[in-house]
């Protein structure tokens, strides 16, 4: 086990052990033998996970949970300075290790798939684990959600690929030195890290300048801001690079998606031969994402008609148009999508799935004050896909309010774009605002990246115990 900075990852010590950033390396390194400790701000099946693991796990922030033998303290960027743990690491002068260069040291010395773009890495990432795993490869993983199949967002395996999740929120993806690098789109997010279009174009060129000599990147040749970064970096030395997509110039060309259910069919042309899988979600953007996925184990040697037929063995990521449950004639499906572009692609993958004449409700929650100040506008716009939306307020994360920047912003412009929303301050009236809404045979689908993700199993309840009003 390779530390990631002087002072070792062997006694580490992880502050917000429970995210999935950072519980996915926790894991990895439980299980390569390291003594780890951390404290989350509540329980969780992870904080049991962990322990399963041989991990100590404290609830709540305190000086005193960090032991006096630990090696370093592990951080995200959510952590605050004047976090209690953080100020007595400084006390007893312990190195303090971003996450991400713990998992550029977990990664050391295996042929490593970084996987990064503004959406669908988790999707992408968990193909890929899964793939290589059914085929026998026994990768290594770190992933941002938990597969459905293994149930977990990490594990060291005993194969030579490591698979990561490569975050550019906060540029922590620029630490990494992969041999196979996906950009599957560019886009301008993450506002309190980012100014501009050029500022996160410089962070991917940044990231792309770290692919190990003689390495690939895997980029769409479908998305503009992809289009327009591989347009920068094509002609660097020791570089290859793999188009994907359904343009007629792409390497790996989408030749035919065709919808089944909650599944698609996908048909690809790639080496001069006819490749036909299945993906185990609804939409087209999850279908690229198996292409990009296909693409990449590709370029690392694997057969493609045997990587092809593995990734027909996902099942998917919780939260990612994941089915919770039905009551009373009604489905609830949860999403993660947080970002206007993830919002437009679920509800229109959901549009394609659904029966003609199903009713599609959206619980919506945003996500960070940034990021609704900057995209309230279209996040208002995308729910006009719906046929009808619950508006919920702003799930601060890791920020403070800004003034004047509330989900009013979001109703105003869903309401502008005939739109059918109605705002809810008081998230415990959910799942009785949601039965006056529906009747038997609709589809609910709670989205965003915060705790609205509670408000399925609430809502089948309610309606499970009263029905749907209509």
């Amino acid at each position: 086990m390779a530390p990631a900075v002087p002072g070792t990852l062997e006694r580490p010590h992880f502050i917000g052990i429970g995210g999935a950033g950072m519980s996915g390396i926790a894991k990895i390194l439980a299980q390569r033998g390291a003594k780890v400790a951390g404290s989350d701000a509540k329980d969780s099946p992870t904080a049991d996970a962990l322990r399963a693991l041989g991990a100590t796990v404290h609830i709540g922030h305190a000086a005193g949970h960090l032991a006096d033998d630990a090696s370093c303290v592990v951080v995200s960027s959510a952590i605050r300075a004047d976090n209690p743990e953080l100020v007595r690491a400084a006390e007893l002068d312990l190195p303090v290790v971003h996450r991400s260069d713990a998992l550029a040291s977990v990664m050391t010395g295996l042929r490593s798939i970084a996987v990064a773009g503004t959406h669908g890495k988790t999707t992408t990432t968990s193909m890929l684990a899964v793939a290589l795993s059914t085929l026998g490869l026994s990768p290594s993983y770190a992933i941002g959600g938990d597969l459905e199949g293994p149930g977990t967002n990490a594990d060291h395996g005993d194969g030579e690929i490591f698979v990561a999740e490569a975050d550019e929120s906060d540029r922590s993806f620029q630490k990494y030195d992969p041999e196979v690098a996906i950009v599957l789109n560019v886009e301008l997010d993450h506002h309190a890290n980012y100014a501009s279009m050029e500022e996160i174009y410089e962070s991917f060129e940044t990231f792309i300048g770290k692919i190990s000599p003689g390495g690939t990147l895997v980029v769409s040749a479908d998305q503009p801001g992809a289009i327009e970064l591989t347009a920068r970096v094509r002609g660097r030395s020791q570089l290859n690079i793999v188009t994907y997509g359904e343009s007629e110039t792409a390497d790996v060309r989408v030749h035919k998606i065709t919808p089944r259910g909650l599944t698609s069919e996908v048909t690809v042309l790639s080496g001069g031969r006819f490749l036909t899988f299945t993906v185990s979600v609804p939409g087209r953007h999850y279908a690229l994402n198996a292409v990009a996925a296909l693409a990449a184990g590709i370029a690392l040697g694997i057969p493609a008609h045997n990587l092809a037929s593995a990734i027909g063995s996902y099942t998917g990521v919780k939260r990612r148009l994941q089915l919770k449950g039905e009551a009373a004639g009604v489905q609830v499906i949860d999403s993660y999508a947080h970002h206007p572009t993830e919002m437009s692609a679920d509800l229109e993958a959901m549009r394609s799935a659904v029966a003609e004449g199903t009713r599609l409700l959206v619980v919506f929650q945003p996500h960070l004050f940034s990021r609704t100040q900057e995209l309230g506008t279209e996040m208002g716009q995308a729910l006009a896909l719906a046929d009808a939306s619950i508006v919920l307020d702003i799930y601060p994360a890791r920020e403070d309010p800004i003034p004047g920047v509330t989900s009013e912003l979001i109703i105003n412009a869903a309401l502008a774009a005939s739109a059918a929303v109605t705002a809810v301050h008081d998230k415990s009236a959910v799942p009785e605002t949601v039965a006056g809404m529906v009747k038997p045979g609709d589809l609910v689908l709670t989205m965003g990246a915060g705790d609205v993700t509670d408000l399925g199993p609430e809502i089948l309840a309610h309606l499970t115990d009263s029905g749907p009003a209509n």
